[in-house]
């Protein structure tokens, strides 16, 4: 998608998708953490699940980008609860962080998961924790447990059991092409397709409940927002006036839909009421203005307009008022992505001449971070806790999309094995 239209277009139930996204770790962190998670051991009599949960764990920390876990080639000691611990083996192996647990059966097929963090160091249990489910949801349990230990380390919660949005394109153009929206765990395992459109789908953005998804389809002929219920599969159209309808946002109560509308002949910001339908100005400028994002707080939005000659970010109250300029650095500056990680932090694409990169801005001390290598990047999606960031990039004639940890030394290369990924939304936090 071209840079002009990627500015205007920012402007049926689940189904199980075929497509698997494949995982890759293309650099890494000398200076992270060492950990060992050694796979889970299985004290059932039934069958083993063919998943092993420290598998997942180790995948999580390792791609997080603050740790360095010990490969499993590596791992010469299998042990799954304290007693069996020799402790000078991890620390002859280097190992700061130690990670076991175990598997056993309980009522009605399902599993229960217990695990322990120790310190080696000290030799002392630094955290533990059990969690039961079935075993079709042994990854979430996993997942959940990759979120305590990273927590109990790092005094920050995980945001490994989460899930992404994104949208795929196959086909040959322009006559044969098929669109569909996704929703995948954070790694990309256990795709499902949340709609399918022979038309373009564009924007997905999250609720903060993480129960609807709002995004922009053509398949009226023009475009329109939608907004889908992702457990009923239950969607209506909540904004389909003349012209441009675009890059919605969901305010974090989520009553309203920041949004980009042309009706009054010009793209400008507008704040939609999901109950009412009814419109409200913010912006008023002949310029084009577009991508709406809230601050966690709800008390600012954040957007890109070409009010200056070329594209940068900009602040404005959704009541209103005279938008200021928040970038500077670069010729070009799009599609933020705001999280609150211990202060306002803005992920966004930075361009200069036709290299298109991702870049960090830490707003409370103006440090603008390159974290992606370029040269087509973009639509960053941070993780609720600011630790990592989604966003997509070209490799030849298709899209793939990248999770990298914020500072930019660790990537992970998601791609289909065919077709274009784009447009990535990481979702919130899940209930625990």
């Amino acid at each position: 998608m071209g840079r002009v239209a990627l500015l205007l277009a920012g402007v049926c139930g689940l189904g199980t998708a075929h497509a698997q996204l494949d995982i890759d770790i293309v650099n890494g962190n000398a200076s992270a953490l060492p950990i060992a998670v050694v796979p889970f051991g299985f004290d059932g009599a039934s069958v083993p699940p063919e998943s092993n949960p420290g598998e997942i764990v180790r995948a999580d920390l390792a791609r997080s980008g603050q740790f360095r876990t010990l490969p499993k080639n590596d791992i010469v000691e299998f042990p799954t609860r304290q007693n069996e611990v020799k402790f000078a083996t991890w620390r002859l192996l280097k190992q700061d962080w130690l990670v076991v647990g175990r598997m056993s059966d309980v009522d009605g097929g399902a599993l229960r998961v217990e695990w322990e963090l120790f310190d080696v160091a000290s030799q002392k249990v630094h955290a533990s924790g059990s969690i039961s489910g079935q075993r079709s949801g042994l990854r979430d349990i996993a997942h959940q447990v990759a979120d305590a230990v990273y927590e109990k380390i790092l005094g920050v919660r995980g945001a490994f059991w989460t899930r992404i949005a994104y949208i795929t394109a196959t086909g040959t153009p322009p006559k044969n092409m098929s669109y569909a929206l996704m929703v995948a765990d954070s790694d990309g395992y256990n795709p499902q397709v949340v709609v399918r459109s022979r038309e373009a789908l564009l924007s997905p953005a999250w609720s903060q409940d993480g129960k609807r998804l709002a995004y922009v389809s053509f398949e009226s002929g023009n475009s329109a927002i939608y907004v889908q219920d992702l457990g009923t599969g239950a969607r209506q159209v909540v904004s389909s006036s003349r012209g441009i309808n675009s890059a919605p946002a969901f305010s974090p109560d989520g009553n309203r839909l920041a949004v980009s509308l042309s009706k009054g002949g010009n793209p400008d910001i507008y704040i939609l009421d999901l109950a009412s339908r009814q419109t409200t100005q913010v912006t008023r400028h002949f310029a084009i203005d577009t991508e709406p994002r809230w601050a966690p707080d709800g008390q600012t939005l954040y957007f890109t307009s070409d009010r200056s000659g070329k594209p940068q970010i900009y602040q404005v109250s959704p009541s209103g008022g005279e938008p200021s300029r928040v970038t500077f650095a670069g010729q070009y500056n799009a599609t933020p992505s705001v999280v609150d990680a211990k202060g306002i932090k803005l992920a966004m694409v930075q361009g200069s001449g036709n290299v298109y990169r991702i870049a960090v801005l830490d707003r409370a001390t103006s440090q603008n971070t390159l974290v992606s290598p370029g040269s087509q990047d973009e639509a960053p999606s941070f993780a609720p806790n600011g630790s990592m960031l989604l966003y997509a990039a070209s490799e030849g004639i298709r899209g793939v999309l990248y999770a990298a940890s914020a500072d930019g030394r660790v990537r992970q290369r998601l791609g289909l094995a065919e077709g274009d990924v784009r447009e990535p939304a990481w979702g919130p936090y899940r209930q625990r």
